[in-house]
């Protein structure tokens, strides 16, 4: 995460070529430290989110003059319409979704990225015919739907292959990737390293990851609607470097990591154990890069580029308004 503001008198809502202009707040402004700051962790509480855990337990947001509320997201709750209700003020979620959704008409603004690898993987039995991407042609492949990240890689993937959707069987199997490769309904699933792989692994199947190379994708990060990145940037910089420092330390060690995850909360306590929660994280350390929560800005246009041929965004963005990459930790 790069969390610093820029020097200069700029007026809010002020933009740029290189994206929104974020300004040190003057007197009177209103990024003042002691207003509250709900974080919305968009899924049920979980180990992937033990940045944010491990912040609130270790002090850090209080360290930075924060009041910070985690708020998980509900089952059938959208993705964003908490963030731009304004009962979020900042929303964990992908890159990609975010400006796609920007894109959409959302201004949401990625501020922070937490995983700077991209977790998207095809999965296989560790006895399929299929050794690399191209070897989908023909196939059935299984993912949660045409939505998200795991459908974005897909689709990425499939361009660089100069595959089209009547090439292969494409199977909308919600999240059952797991249970619907070890019954044989699909030949391969979309997943992520750092869950689905793990659980197979835990389950004992074998399975092989395929290297699917780079992706035009940008995956894990932080975002807020444009106007709070405007108003509030001192506030974002300051939820990015509390992060970081969480970043730091389960680099270091995962395992205390998680016992300090799981002791702080008692909901995710009940949905997993520590050897699982540990198996997830340390699969999960390697995306996190060196923690800093870097934006590569070069990253955006070619994104924007793809998602507009994929048919996944509107056209006519300035994708450099969709980041702000000197918020960082």
């Amino acid at each position: 995460m790069l969390l610093s503001a820029c020097s200069g008198a700029v007026a809010p809502g002020s933009t740029t070529e290189g994206g929104p202009v974020v300004a040190s707040p003057g007197p009177g402004e209103t990024s003042a430290p002691g207003q509250p700051v709900t974080i919305g962790l968009t899924y049920v509480p979980d180990i992937q989110f033990a940045p944010f855990y491990v912040a609130e337990a270790s002090g850090y947001f209080a360290d930075e003059g924060l009041e910070v509320t985690l708020r998980h997201h509900g089952a059938q709750e959208s993705l964003f319409g908490s963030v731009v209700a304004g009962d979020e003020t900042v929303v964990v979620s992908g890159a990609d979704e975010m400006l796609q959704a920007h894109a959409g008409g959302v201004p949401l603004v990625t501020t922070g990225v937490l995983y700077q690898e991209y977790p998207a993987v095809l999965i296989v039995p560790e006895d399929s015919e299929i050794q690399e991407v191209a070897d989908i042609r023909g196939r059935n492949v299984g993912l949660p739907g045409p939505f998200g990240e795991n459908w974005f890689a897909l689709l990425a993937w499939m361009d660089r292959e100069g595959l089209d959707e009547d090439d292969l069987t494409i199977t909308s199997i919600g999240f059952t990737q797991q249970a619907s490769l070890m019954a044989g309904n699909v030949d391969a699933v979309v997943g992520f390293s750092n869950n689905d792989l793990v659980q197979f692994q835990l389950a004992g199947f074998p399975v092989r990851a395929i290297d699917s190379g780079e992706l035009p994708l940008v995956g894990i990060g932080i975002g807020a609607m444009a106007e709070t990145v405007d108003t509030r940037a001192e506030q974002l910089a300051a939820v990015n470097r509390a992060v970081s420092r969480a970043l730091q330390d389960i680099i270091a060690d995962p395992e205390a990591a998680v016992d300090l995850s799981l002791r702080s909360q008692p909901d995710l306590a009940v949905s997993t154990d520590a050897e699982r929660a540990l198996t997830t994280l340390t699969a999960t350390v390697p995306l996190y890069g060196d923690g800093s929560l870097a934006v590569d800005a070069s990253m955006w246009p070619i994104m924007y580029e793809f998602m507009v041929e994929a048919n996944l965004a509107e056209p006519g963005l300035d994708p450099s308004q969709a980041l702000v990459a000197d918020l960082a930790g």
